[in-house]
């Protein structure tokens, strides 16, 4: 019954906003903002009694003065008027509610604590699921549903990533990286004050009851039980890859997570062992997060660590491949035929072993792509790293790369790129080639094989 309300609350039928408004400098306008223009499918009651219609649609007093049948309640009023909100959500039979208010346990004194333990107290009697109070809401990409007060989220291309956060500020700090670097997501959350859906249930839910979402990644401060969280993932029926950023590693960062969501952070290296052991592959930046849970969302998993990097410029190739090895995974040897096969495309002159120099193919995509599929096809070979930075003198490569990869069959081995060049230059190809074939793009090309590395650590666990 809980997860099939979590179902009804990600996926609802049908959307009230408590607190609605038309006036810019209230939350109830950005929120039905995002519903409105994020082209949301369900119909959205909102709900003001102060008003006739919002955002030209037809305003009620009360969520029960709405005929109709309600999934999801999007609650923006003032913290103290909350209570009495979800009270109404209750007795209308609502699925689930996100209440975007902050002004409870992570304020100091009692009266914010005092507040979050009504609004427990009445989600229990009700059976509700919230997500929050404190936070900017979610974002469900696969069925085009923004509950949250950010429209801009309904950009992001739709994927198979699920980010679940802590906070909503790095959510859209994640966003919009995701945005700059086409990942897909399936959905995004900051579960903020965590009053009854913590990390364990909302990993358990898109574990096993979302088909949409491939890849979870974390965002943690603190959480008072971090061992059920683990304990979801070891026993998932379903495996899917979990990463993790942890926040709040320094004693200051600890102090700022007790006042950011009303929970300490706990001591990191405990942390760290914990995640380690739970099969959960800890991250250390937020770019770290988003390459790698693109990676993991295109591209096949590893059988082994032997990398092959090929590159049109020497530099990129080496620095790429001196970062492999930084990071414990292996260059390969390539077979004698498939070594036989490179020579025969290349000239002498150029660098034909691990990492491959195809700067002499410029001016032959064709080459350049024969390569690829040679070495993709290398039985030494478990993954690739494929570098093309623009000069000039080879300003049509990827246009060209482009028409010809269409008409490939999808690579069954992870292809890491990193295609670079002034913006307005290889956007468009940069865009039609990313995600293809089984091809992710990646900035540079140290981050490339970062990921390229954690990559092999999940195929580890996970295969």
């Amino acid at each position: 019954m809980y997860y099939e309300k979590l179902n009804r609350l990600f996926s609802p039928n049908a959307i009230a906003v408590i607190g609605a408004s038309d006036s810019f400098d209230k939350l109830g306008y950005h929120v039905m903002k995002s519903l409105v223009k994020g082209n949301c499918r369900q119909p959205i009651y909102p709900v003001n009694p102060n008003a006739q219609t919002i955002w030209g649609i037809k305003a009620y007093p009360s969520i029960m003065d709405i005929s109709d049948p309600v999934d999801l309640a999007v609650i923006v009023v003032p913290a103290r008027r909350v209570p009495e909100a979800l009270k109404e959500c209750g007795k209308k039979g609502i699925n689930g509610v996100v209440i975007i208010t902050a002004g409870y346990k992570e304020i100091e004194g009692e009266e914010g604590k005092i507040l979050e333990d009504e609004i427990k107290s009445i989600a229990e009697a009700f059976e509700i699921p919230i997500i929050g109070p404190n936070t900017f809401g979610f974002v469900n990409i696969t069925d085009g549903v923004n509950a949250s007060f950010t429209y801009e989220f309904s950009l992001i291309k739709n994927g198979g990533v699920t980010l679940i956060s802590q906070s909503g500020g790095f959510c859209h700090l994640c966003g919009f990286l995701a945005m700059e670097e086409r990942m897909g997501m399936a959905k995004l959350m900051s579960l903020g004050n965590r009053v009854n859906v913590d990390f364990p249930e909302a990993v358990k839910y898109f574990l096993e009851e979302d088909e949409a979402t491939k890849v979870i990644a974390l965002y943690i401060e603190g959480i008072e039980n971090p061992r059920a969280l683990f304990e979801t993932i070891k026993s998932a029926k379903k495996k899917k890859p979990v990463i993790a950023y942890k926040a709040g590693r320094s004693e200051k960062g600890d102090a700022a997570s007790r006042f950011h969501t009303g929970t300490l952070a706990g001591n990191y290296r405990i942390w760290k062992g914990a995640l380690r052991q739970a099969g959960i592959l800890e991250v250390n930046s937020s770019e770290e997060l988003i390459d790698t849970a693109k990676v993991l969302d295109i591209c096949p998993f590893m059988k082994e660590s032997r990398v092959a990097v090929l590159s049109s410029q020497a530099g990129p190739g080496m620095i790429a491949s001196d970062t492999i090895e930084s990071l414990g995974l292996k260059l390969s040897t390539f077979s004698d035929k498939t070594q036989e096969n490179i020579n025969h495309l290349l000239p002498p002159f150029a660098i034909r072993t691990n990492p491959v120099d195809m700067g002499p193919a410029w001016y032959s995509p064709e080459t350049i792509l024969n390569i690829l599929k040679v070495v993709a096809e290398d039985e030494n070979t478990d993954g690739i790293i494929f570098i093309a930075i623009f000069a000039s003198a080879n300003l049509n490569l990827l246009a060209d790369m482009e028409k010809i990869i269409k008409d490939m069959e999808p690579f069954n081995k992870p292809v890491i790129a990193c295609f670079n060049a002034p913006h307005g230059v290889w956007d468009d190809n940069i865009k039609h080639i990313d995600g293809k074939k089984g091809i992710a793009i990646i900035h540079t090309p140290e981050r490339a094989a970062r990921a390229m590395a954690n990559l092999y650590k999940i195929s580890l666990s996970v295969s």
